[in-house]
């Protein structure tokens, strides 16, 4: 022992005498620690006769500090501050001891490679195997044979496969960009130039007659009538609608298994849905359809039930009666009842083509009444033009205007006479595109307006405004129009053709066409039907008596 440290252990007995002596521990002995802390020394059990502080100071006590003769009193502080400024400076606590669980998850260090001097000839033997192997390997990727010329080869091939690679991720992402920007150009003619708040309604399709082999042929070629627009009316749609299954009625034979009165409903349900995929159906369309399916319901629940001939006879027996009763001799009674409002040197304004307008138009030329009719028409369907031809041969004096200026033919006009597709439950009208407009420039200049429908067309329906329910027709109807030569396209790239022509690839033009409109109760004067003269609001109560 040192003489400080005998001097320490002296003062320490003086200044504490009742401590219990041990003997004293080999401060000298360098046993590993059970905690594991580098340079600490294995505590051992205490021997009789030397002091509880030696053996503490000697458990604790680093070599170094003993090989300076400081003790661990008097250096006590001085670690502590020494520790505490290293654990500031590197930022951490400094750990005083450490679970031997944490040091084996530790990673023991990689030994460094031993020089070929250094190693034993059976190691040498090894290497030289791996590296004979390596090369071979080396020779049979096709790389040199030489270790660094083949790390520096590989390491060029690396790079170039990373460009390759960013290469083909740009090319990626250029073709998408490129997919996108197609897909967008083909857009307008498909969804870009369609109106967005108008995307519940159907869009006008050519019917496709190559899948539907099951179907009639006259419902066939209705349907084509229908889209092509060469049948167009409420009361012509009805009418040729209703013959047509009649027919097919008619030549419906059903299987050994049914009886036709069951039978025939889901028969008709295709021919239906195929109607009205062509062309979405006028209001008093589907009314029809819903009264035939009543009629059919009847024929089923007839007891005793019916024979097979006895159910079709009777069924095309009731079609053609409502035919007759509900539109023909309807017709007749409304051109009656209208003949009652229409005097001498009456100014009557019509819109469009209405058949039971025609009919009493006619009608009050017969009846030898002086009058005079102005007709208004719009594009791009022109249905006046057909009324103004018919009107015009029976010798009745006619002026035609545009819808544009409709202000400009009620200068002279008595009354307003037109027709409808549909009187709807709340008394507004639905009817052509353009109705709404006349009916309302009529009623600004005080004009009685009078409505020609068939109590057919009344509907248990309410609608207030034209886009919940409307029908848009095709689009290029509004641009196939003869190019004029004027000034305007004199510096025209094809004067040939229509300035709209290439509409569908300007995804920023939309063509809105709508076929319908509703015009509300209170521009309506007055509605002629069958059943008399009645005011608009009283359509629910006529559909109630008559349904």
């Amino acid at each position: 022992m040192s003489k400080k440290y005998q001097l320490f252990q002296t003062r320490r007995q003086k200044s504490n005498p009742h401590q219990t002596r041990f003997t004293n521990m080999d401060p000298t002995a360098n046993k590993s620690s059970p905690l594991l802390v580098p340079g600490a020394v294995a505590a051992q059990k205490p021997v009789a006769g030397s002091p509880m502080g030696s053996s503490y100071e000697n458990q604790w006590l680093a070599p170094e500090e003993k090989q300076r003769g400081t003790s661990p009193a008097n250096s006590r502080t001085g670690s502590d501050a020494k520790s505490s400024r290293a654990s500031s400076d590197s930022g951490s606590p400094q750990i005083t001891q450490q679970n031997p669980n944490q040091s084996q998850q530790q990673p023991r260090p990689t030994p460094p490679r031993k020089s070929q001097k250094d190693m034993t000839k059976a190691e040498r033997r090894a290497l030289q195997e791996q590296q004979r192997l390596e090369k071979q390997g080396r020779i049979a990727a096709g790389l040199p044979k030489s270790a660094k010329k083949a790390a520096e080869l590989e390491s060029t091939n690396k790079k170039t496969q990373q460009q390759q690679q960013q290469q083909q991720q740009q090319q990626q992402s250029s073709g998408n960009g490129d997919d996108k920007q197609k897909k967008k150009a083909r857009a307008p003619k498909t969804d870009q130039n369609q109106v967005p708040w108008l995307m519940h309604l159907d869009s006008p399709k050519r019917p496709e007659t190559s899948g539907n082999k099951d179907l009639h042929p006259a419902v066939l070629a209705l349907g084509l009538y229908f889209s092509e627009h060469k049948i167009v009316g409420s009361n012509a749609r009805c009418v040729a609608m209703l013959e047509t299954f009649s027919k097919v009625i008619e030549e419906h034979r059903p299987p050994a298994d049914a009886t036709f009165a069951r039978n025939i409903q889901k028969h008709l349900d295709p021919h239906i849905a195929y109607l009205l995929g062509t062309r979405p159906m006028s209001l008093s369309m589907r009314e029809c359809i819903r009264w035939l399916k009543k009629e059919i319901s009847d024929i089923v629940e007839e007891d005793p039930p019916l024979s097979d001939e006895e159910a079709r006879s009777r069924l095309i027996e009731a079609i053609e009666h409502f035919i007759r009763e509900r539109i023909t001799m309807a017709d007749q009674l409304i051109v009656q009842n209208g003949l009652q409002k229409i005097q001498d040197g009456e100014v009557i304004l019509t819109y469009g083509k209405s058949s039971v307008v025609e009919n009493l138009l006619l009608e009050t030329k017969k009846k030898g009444i002086d009058f005079r009719v102005i007709v208004v028409d719009s594009r791009p369907l022109f249905e006046g033009k057909h009324l103004l031809r018919r009107l015009a041969a029976a010798g009745i004096d006619c002026s035609y205007f545009l819808l544009s200026s409709v202000y400009v033919a009620l200068r002279s006009v008595t009354k307003v006479i037109m027709g409808a597709h549909a009187l709807l439950n709340n008394g507004a009208v639905y009817s052509r595109v353009g109705t709404a407009m006349v009916a309302m420039a009529a009623r600004d200049k005080q004009i009685p307006v009078m409505i020609c429908c068939e109590t057919y067309k009344f509907v248990n329906r309410t609608q207030v405004d034209s886009l919940v329910l409307n029908e848009i027709g095709n689009p290029d109807e509004l641009v196939d129009t003869k190019p004029v030569f004027n000034s305007c396209h004199q510096t025209h790239p094809t004067p040939n053709e229509s300035a709209l022509s290439s509409w569908r690839e300007q995804p920023n033009l939309r063509l809105l066409n709508l076929l319908y409109d509703v015009t509300p109760s209170k521009y309506i004067t007055l509605v002629v039907t069958e059943v008399g003269l009645i005011p608009c609001t009283s359509a629910p109560v006529i559909w109630r008596e008559y349904k």
